[in-house]
């Protein structure tokens, strides 16, 4: 484990910008697992042998390898892909971890991050290197080297394909569907915040991460910063600076105005028609809205809110905030709690699918609302209890930006 360790320090080092991802995965040893492998949960499962036998410095390029497939959700698109073209079984689980292989193992390598013995590169058969898994599994059956890499098992995070020694959906220490997306977004955002110290494959996966075709983060940025900048919010007077118009009156001093970082107190739906996906996009989003108003965590609050709102609480990290609810929506009570809280915010983002009543007055400060896109367009019946009810639409007072 000790040897383990400093391997994943040294992946860190030469490779910062995963360092999120890598310190996420849990570790559990156990001798019937080849190499290393993941599972789609974010466990990393090791063979002592395996760890004992290899260097260190190919250990941590094997780190980058598992982190790789869970990052580019290389479980997920391989389910796909076998749906879609109704392939299953040992041979064609190989050949898309052969081909997830392919797509990672092209540019991860040098820089202070040797290549693991066995490495597989679509050089091999001389395929061209940048392509996407899916266009690697499309462009050869890889029959050629499927008996000489039976050995290959980069777990059911490479391929979908559960493993016995996995301990599945109901097993300790896996993360959530949100916490996994909150992952992905704070590698994504390291990568594009420096650029150059990243392969291609890497900013190529960071600019299409998150980048769905409607801006949506955008406008909703752009929303909160507007809010934000309107006369009024985060203004204060202070006696530390005089002034300019003190000059005016000899022998009295004037406080000067100046600018206070605004408050946003996010409030989350987190009713029972509000899906765990949605839920981790609004995670997502609470971390957007953080840089949105120049980093300041502490100026972001988040409350949970259903038919009853909870405990306002601060941010520190988007992935560690426990979202509590699951019954009938009321977000006229998570805008009371927020107006309670002292300090009272400058600006409130409600995020929600819009099957909600809404505050009858407006806020007295400035609104924007967060709408996941199911109420994108027209109304439509959501309600299991009574077929005709129609969600109310947001209120005019409310700038609006649908979530995509």
């Amino acid at each position: 484990m000790e040897k383990l360790m400093a391997a994943r320090l040294h992946a860190v080092k030469v490779r910062p910008y995963l360092a999120a991802a890598l310190f996420a995965l849990h570790v559990v040893e156990d001798r019937s697992v080849p190499t290393m492998a993941v599972d789609a949960y974010w466990r990393c499962y090791v063979s002592p042998g395996f760890v004992a036998r290899t260097p260190l410095e190919e250990l941590a390029g094997v780190w980058v390898h598992e982190v790789s497939h869970l990052l580019r959700d290389h479980h997920g698109r391989s389910e796909r892909y076998a749906r879609e073209h109704e392939k299953y079984g040992p041979g064609e689980r190989l050949r898309r971890n052969i081909a997830a292989d392919f797509e990672i193992n092209d540019d991860i390598y040098g820089d202070g991050l040797p290549m693991p013995t066995g490495a597989v590169l679509p050089s091999l058969l001389r395929l061209s290197h940048g392509l996407l898994m899916e266009e690697y599994l499309r462009q050869s059956s890889m029959s050629g080297l499927a008996a000489d890499l039976a050995w290959l098992d980069c777990g059911s995070g490479a391929d979908g394909h559960d493993r016995p020694w996995e301990l599945g959906a109901d097993g300790a220490r896996k993360l959530s569907n949100h916490q996994r997306d909150a992952i992905r977004f704070r590698v994504a955002e390291g990568i594009k915040g420096r650029p150059g110290n990243a392969p291609e494959g890497w900013r190529r996966w960071a600019d299409d991460a998150f980048h769905p075709p409607q801006p949506w983060r955008r406008l909703l940025g752009a929303a909160v910063r507007s809010a934000a900048g309107a006369p009024g919010p985060g203004e204060d007077h202070s006696y530390r600076r005089a002034s300019r118009r003190s000059a005016a009156l000899p022998g009295v001093l004037l406080p000067s105005l100046r600018r206070m970082p605004p408050r946003v107190c996010v409030v989350i739906d987190t009713s029972g028609s509000v899906s765990d996906a949605e839920l981790g996009s609004a995670l997502l989003e609470v971390a957007a809205i953080a840089r949105a108003v120049g980093g300041r965590r502490d100026a972001v609050s988040v409350i949970s809110c259903d038919a009853a709102a909870g405990v306002a609480v601060a941010l520190c990290r988007a992935e560690k905030i426990e979202l509590v609810g699951g019954g009938g929506t009321d977000l006229r009570s998570g805008f009371a709690r927020a107006l309670r809280s002292r300090p009272r915010p400058d600006v409130i983002v409600a995020l929600t699918d819009g099957q909600t009543p809404w505050p009858s007055a407006p806020p007295p400060c400035r609104t924007v609302v967060g709408l996941f896109p199911r109420f994108a367009g027209p109304a439509r019946s959501m309600d299991e209890e009574t077929a005709d009810y129609v969600p109310d639409q947001p209120p005019p007072w409310a700038r609006v930006v649908t979530i995509g």
